[in-house]
């Protein structure tokens, strides 16, 4: 079996994946109270699909009943810079490290079929291969192959690349005998959750996404709630804060992969230019990026904040030519921006 597995890791290795694990498709008792608990509370806000899709979130055998293993892989983005300077110039607008090139579900997904395939090719099984849009819960898993831990932040923390980790996942109908599970290296720490500039850890590993910028900035399809904005800074697509300050992000490593380094022009894109932007220009401009799926009109409510909050009265011929734009995200938040640059 250790041959087997063996094979299997080193030829995940060789398509580009950075570390391979492996688990019995059974989730921990706590990984399971924790979601429903998580759910129960609200604290998936707009993520409807977290509710209605929660018993197979919970029981991989309940999404396919002949899994046998799960084959657990990691693919490592790590930045080659620090994701935090980028916050003290109020004129760019910050875009999280994950997401300043290619969609990782497209880089990844198209390796685990490669390997899906090498898979049922040399030893006849089944699989079944998933990034996260599937519901599938990739951290707790990642904890049971031995890859990471799942940090204070809630987000995998890997030993060799610290909080730079995507997950992807191959179920199949091979028997395959489980890793050990990774212990928690947190320690005392609690940096991860002190840093969040909205508080949206209700304790270790829980998270009230309804406060969360990454949530705000890419799930939420309302208007942005005025009590969270000045917080939310620069900050237009995501937030790294909480993985960027992680101390085992000493071992981290920059990515190897050229699909997650830097488009130079989403480096440090100026604010006033991309509230100009219209669906077409958007679109363009956003192409193969995972920024493209929450479209112009939330994309540019985002820039709006970001302009409210830049200090930055040269901007504010850029808000008031928005106020007549046709959707109410942008009006209403170009509106907020030029009270907010005004009050300054």
């Amino acid at each position: 079996m250790s041959s087997i597995k063996d094979s299997i890791r080193a030829q995940a290795l060789a398509l580009g994946f950075d570390t391979v694990g492996f688990a019995a498709p059974v989730l921990r008792d706590d990984a399971q109270t924790g979601l429903l608990e998580f759910i129960a509370s609200g604290h998936h806000g707009d993520m409807q699909w977290m509710e209605d899709k929660a018993d197979r979130r919970a029981d991989p055998k309940t999404l396919w009943p002949d899994v046998r293993s799960i084959i657990v892989l990691g693919h490592n983005y790590g930045p080659d810079f620090d994701p935090m300077e980028k916050l003290k110039h109020k004129d760019i607008g910050v875009i999280s490290s994950y997401a300043l090139n290619q969609d990782y579900h497209d880089v990844i997904k198209k390796r685990l079929k490669q390997l899906g395939r090498w898979l049922c090719e040399t030893y006849g099984c089944e699989i079944k291969v998933f990034v996260d849009t599937a519901p599938v819960m990739e951290k707790p898993l990642a904890q049971q192959a031995g890859i990471g831990w799942q940090g204070k932040h809630a987000c995998v923390v890997s030993r060799e690349f610290g909080s730079w980790l995507f997950i992807g996942n191959i179920f199949t109908t091979l028997e395959l005998e489980a890793n050990d599970a990774e212990i928690d290296h947190c320690g005392n720490c609690t940096r991860c959750m002190d840093i969040c500039p909205t508080q949206a850890f209700t304790a270790e590993r829980k998270l009230d996404a309804r406060k969360c910028i990454s949530y705000l900035t890419i799930e939420h399809k309302g208007q942005i709630p005025l009590e969270y904005r000045k917080a939310i800074g620069n900050r237009i697509y995501g937030c790294d804060d909480c993985l960027a300050v992680c101390p085992w992000n000493k071992f981290a490593q920059v990515a190897k992969e050229m699909a997650y380094h830097p488009r130079k022009n989403l480096e440090a894109p100026l604010l006033k230019e991309l509230a100009q932007l219209d669906d077409v220009s958007f679109r363009q401009m956003f192409s193969k990026s995972p920024v493209k799926r929450i479209g112009r009109d939330r994309f540019v409510r985002n820039v709006l904040v970001a302009i409210g909050n830049s200090s930055d009265n040269s901007l504010l011929p850029v808000a008031r030519s928005l106020l007549a734009d046709p959707n109410p995200l942008v009006s209403e938040m170009a509106s907020w921006a030029m009270e907010s640059l005004a009050a300054k």
